[in-house]
């Protein structure tokens, strides 16, 4: 599984970040990965 596979898991069907009661992580994680998700939406990884 690459990394954009694994970032898509945490975005809805439009693309949108989801909330941190949905993906289950706490807030010092969900930074990290709104981070990962908006930088690999820069690279054209993740739509």
């Amino acid at each position: 599984m690459q990394e954009s596979e694994k970032l898509q898991k945490f975005t809805s069907g439009l693309g949108k970040i989801r909330g941190r009661k949905r993906t289950g992580l706490c807030a010092k994680h969900q930074r990290q990965l709104a981070k990962a998700i908006k930088r690999a939406r820069h690279l054209n990884l993740v739509l």
